[in-house]
């Protein structure tokens, strides 16, 4: 619960002043995991969703979560020249 909640307030605090945009098809896993703690958040928050099945419910496994972004951040940490949603891929896209 504490991990939805901290995802809630990360993006909660982001300002139109300090918008950007993070193309993730371009994106290497180098490039993830050496961003901020706020952007890593964040782009494991959009990719816990998009690797959900349409009809899945909306509830936010945070024992899931958390796997699967350790899965990442080894996999990542591993392969840093591969793309991130190559990499996402490879361990979600079932």
């Amino acid at each position: 619960m504490k991990y939805a909640i901290a995802i809630a307030a990360v993006i909660a605090s982001l300002s139109s002043a300090s918008a950007e945009k993070w193309d993730l098809s371009t994106m290497t896993c180098k490039q993830f995991v050496d961003s901020d703690k706020d952007t890593i958040g964040i782009v494991l928050a959009w990719l816990d969703a998009y690797y959900r099945d349409e009809d899945s419910p909306p509830v936010i496994d945070t024992d899931k979560f958390v796997q699967n972004a350790e899965k990442l951040g080894a996999y990542c940490a591993s392969n840093p020249q591969i793309g991130l949603i190559t990499a996402a891929d490879s361990l979600f896209d079932n």
